[in-house]
């Protein structure tokens, strides 16, 4: 590197990322906690945010575009995209750049190796199992001992490299924060300090009079309407009179440079008048507290009863009554939100960023700025996570503002502190649960209710409720049931979708509270999960009867193969092991809802096929899924097929990629959109070859008599005319409660799974090790099992931080040194099982499965806290401290 000159106490990574253009680098919290920033410096591995350019000048700096091209790869590249190690692929550069670090000191690393190497670099989506696969592949080709790519898949069928691999692992993708247009302002919020306060007066004179800013905005410049949602239509853009929580966006400075914006931010002067907090949901309830809102502190209450529940629980012989409770969790994705936007040569809006709901932002963007909904266009940007936290908005609006009223380029990047300070969380809960159930072990009756925090806005939170109401009977057929659920307002964060939308909340009751039925029945808890499972032509609480695809059984079956094994005693006395297990069940699709998606092919003038879908890719493989379906619907390769996602005016409304939905319902129209097509070219084909329509398929980028296949047509030529475009269109059938049937259908289709953990629990310490875990799922046969059990993998983390490690404090928690996700380090043994039931329904048989694995994990690892030491965890994540205390009041006689 060149000497440092002025640069020298420049930041590395704004050197490399802002005067260099090398983008490949990506900052994800910039204090050298998640490692998404590593390069090497004279071989050695460096965190790029905390070094500056003076440090490094003189010295051999690689970043991860000196490392290979997209036309010529490094077999390290190679490895990670061969693997199936790149999801969103935020965190791949760095985790590819300690992989050259780790294999040039040790060539032959262990996966134990490979795991302490990788501890200090985050990744959220994978799971870590396949990224430390990829390091082993990557040993291997660098050695010379393996030469061969994983096959690219005969129409579309089976595990093949996703479409975006490449990009994500040679740095040229381009995230939120990638872009940089000519004439940019940068643009930052003040944000409140306190949870609950008036806004008196706002002072922007002293930040207008630094040197390049440029402008600072308030709620009075807002020329639309100046509130935004997601299902509730109750957060302004800016906050006008009140501020609800801490961290609520007040003013945005616009400068020329984000280190100007920044010292605007400091000087803006926002007298409050500060207000007592709500900072608890009974606090809401209680008499004579403030209302949050006009309607009161109640945002949403639901309601699920069938049968007679009282009756059912006084003649229970067994009865189980116990409270739950849940905290915050933050998302964590790797990257920071992040967006631009612009005006293109129509004159439209442009807004590129992070969202999993394209064609709603853009309706909210147009709503906020006064605009018709055709002058906004919403970009996807490559995404760095989601999880359901970037269905909420974040920059979209404030870029969007500043551009349409200074008619210039905007940008706006947030900092891991802004992330964690201002973006949705999961929801807590507070659930009291009563069980009623015979000697033999049939579950007779639920009673439950849940208390869930909705923080200062709506979000989600409507929606959340509704869906862990109806599915707080799990995957049992129980005749009597009442479940009460109030989702409630305070000034706490707010919390909207996160992966499982309140179904990991009421499963760890419900799992728990199966668990101790067979532990005090004396039976085995995955025969009575068998006795209560459901199975096709069942009716659920709601009514619904179920069809012959429902694999619940197949699930149990699948896991019980290893539950009988032994379990292992080795290492230390004072390590106690236990094995637990819990099953799922989650609707496909948004609850009540007909879900409506959308998808276009085209067949281009090249003969190469385009697939147009207003899903949103974030690192869970829908855009490759969808791909692998239209090839395979219209018998083509997967090399003749590019996938575009996530733009408004590109590609049309497929609603949410939230709830698990994507594979199947986009899926569907994609296959509807090839049915259409493929008709039209045995037609056209037809009458070019004279033969009968009904005689002729495509194959091989042709359409070809079935008994000849010499007698053929290439697709470029029946395209000759002009590309051919055909729309595809798929309707659930879920719906509303039905007066004629008192029957209400909330999901067209379920997924099922059961997962079983092994635990080791050292009594001295309170510390618990997850060391396996085998998850049977099922969600129909899945397009591409690689992605798949990269699903799993990574959701089956997000359930290990959600039971023993993740806990969000509000005004505590700030970045990642304070809010701890699990580690390659932690990375248990992971087996997972694919079934199905009788009948697959969905896209060549597949169903949803992004949310599913998450769900049942946390009561596994509590239930095998209990079967090891004795300990009945209540509230998640479980207390290292209650742990400990829990076996130092125990004998040794207790353990033996």
């Amino acid at each position: 590197m060149r000497p440092a000159g002025e640069n020298a106490h420049k930041r590395l990574i704004d050197f490399l990322r802002n005067d260099l253009r090398l983008t490949g680098t990506k900052e994800g919290c910039g204090r050298g906690h998640c490692g998404s920033c590593a390069v090497l410096i004279d071989g050695k591995l460096r965190r790029a945010c905390r070094i500056t350019v003076g440090q490094a000048a003189g010295r051999h700096v690689l970043s991860i575009e000196g490392l290979g091209t997209p036309e010529h790869p490094h077999p390290i590249q190679r490895a990670f995209m061969e693997a199936g190690a790149v999801q969103c692929g935020f965190c791949t550069p760095g985790m590819i750049m300690a992989t050259k670090a780790l294999l040039d000191a040790n060539p032959h690393p262990s996966r134990g190796e490979i795991a302490r190497a990788l501890r200090g670099h985050l990744c959220r989506c994978t799971g870590y199992v396949k990224i430390i696969d990829a390091v082993l592949l990557a040993a291997d080709y660098l050695m010379g001992a393996v030469n061969t790519p994983v096959p690219p898949g005969v129409q579309g069928e089976g595990s093949v490299v996703r479409l975006d691999a490449l990009a994500k692992v040679t740095g040229t993708a381009v995230y939120g924060a990638d872009l940089v247009l000519p004439g940019t302002v940068h643009v930052k919020a003040v944000r409140s300090p306190h949870p609950y306060a008036r806004i008196l007066e706002i002072d922007a004179a002293p930040a207008l009079q630094l040197p390049g800013v440029i402008a600072v905005f308030t709620a009075r410049d807002v020329p639309g309407i100046n509130r935004y949602k997601r299902q509730r239509e109750d957060q302004p853009v800016l906050a006008e009179d009140v501020v609800r929580f801490c961290g609520e966006p007040v003013a945005l400075v616009v400068a020329e440079t984000e280190a100007a914006a920044e010292r605007g931010v400091q000087v803006v002067r926002v007298d409050y008048q500060v207000l007592p907090p709500l900072l608890d949901p009974a606090a809401s309830l209680a008499a004579g507290a403030p209302s949050l809102h006009p309607g009161g502190n109640i945002l949403a209450e639901e309601r699920l009863e069938r049968g007679d529940v009282q009756p059912a629980l006084a003649q229970a012989d067994l009865l189980i009554r116990e409270t739950y409770r849940t905290t915050f969790n933050e998302h964590a994705y790797l990257e920071p939100e992040a967006g631009t936007a612009y005006l293109d040569e129509e004159g439209r809006i442009v807004v590129y960023g992070p969202t999993q709901a394209p064609h709603h932002d853009q309706r909210e963007i147009a709503k906020v700025l006064g605009l018709p909904a055709e002058k906004v266009r919403m970009r996807q940007c490559v995404v760095g996570g989601g999880f359901g936290g970037k269905i909420d908005m974040s920059v979209q609006c404030f870029v969007g503002l500043v551009t349409h009223l200074l008619w210039r380029p905007s940008r706006m990047v947030y900092t891991r502190e802004e992330s964690f300070l201002a973006t949705t969380k999961r929801h807590p809960f507070t659930i009291t649960c009563t069980t009623g159930c015979t000697r033999e072990g049939l579950i007779t009756a639920l009673e439950m209710d849940i208390l869930a925090d909705t923080g200062a806005y709506a979000s989600a939170g409507p929606g959340v409720l509704t869906r862990a109401v109806l599915t707080a009977t799990g995957p049992y057929r129980i005749p009597n049931v009442r479940v009460h659920g109030r989702s409630v307002y305070t000034n706490n964060p707010i919390a909207g979708a996160m992966r499982g939308y309140g179904v990991p909340q009421v499963a760890f009751a419900l799992e728990s509270q199966i668990d101790m039925m067979a532990q005090r029945l004396g039976l085995d808890p995955i025969d009575l999960r068998r006795r209560n499972g459901l199975e096709g032509g069942d009716a659920t609480a709601t009514g619904q009867v179920l069809g012959r695809d429902v694999g619940y059984q197949a699930t149990l079956e699948a896991v019980k193969n290893y539950w009988t094994r032994p379990l292992s005693r080795e290492g230390a006395p004072r390590i106690l092991r236990g094995r637990g297990v819990a099953s799922m069940w989650y609707g496909i699709g948004r609850t009540n809802s007909s879900n409506i998606c959308e998808a276009e092919i085209v067949l281009t003038t090249g003969g190469q096929i385009r697939v147009y879908a207003g899903a949103t890719e974030m690192g869970q493989g829908c855009g490759t899924v969808l791909g692998q379906i239209a090839a395979r619907a219209l018998g083509q390769d997967l090399g003749r097929v590019t996938v575009v996602t996530g733009d408004s005016l590109l590609t049309p409304d497929a609603d949410t990629t939230s709830a698990s939905r994507q594979t199947y319902m986009s899926g569907m129209a994609v296959v509807a959109a090839a049915r259409e097509l493929e008709q039209e070219l045995l037609q056209r084909a037809s009458r070019v070859l004279d033969v009968e329509a009904g005689a002729l398929v495509l194959a091989d980028g042709a359409v070809v008599a079935g008994s000849d296949r010499r007698v053929r047509v290439d697709l470029a030529t029946l395209a000759q005319g002009g590309e051919l475009r055909r729309r595809g269109r798929y309707q659930s059938t879920a719906t509303r409660r039905s007066e004629a049937s008192d029957a209400t259908i909330p999901y067209e289709v379920y997924s099922f799974g059961t997962e079983m953990t092994e635990v080791a629990v050292d009594t001295e310490t309170g510390q618990v090790t997850v060391e396996r875990v085998v998850a049977a799922h099922d969600c129909g046969h899945p397009v591409n099992p690689q992605t798949a059990e990269g699903q799993v993998e990574g959701g089956i983390l997000m359930g290990v931080g959600f039971a023993l490690k993740e806990r969000f404090v509000p005004g505590s928690t700030e970045n990642f040194r304070s809010y701890h996700i699990p580690t390659a380090g932690e990375v248990p043994e992971i087996i997972s099982l694919f079934v199905t039931g009788p009948e697959p329904c969905g896209p060549f048989g597949a169903k949803g499965l992004g949310e599913c694995s998450s769900i049942a994990m946390a009561p596994a690892i509590a239930n095998a806290i209990f079967a090891a030491c004795g300990y009945r965890p209540r509230e998640l994540p479980v207390s290292r401290n209650e742990l400990k205390e829990f076996m130092a009041s125990k004998p040794l006689s207790y353990y033996i």
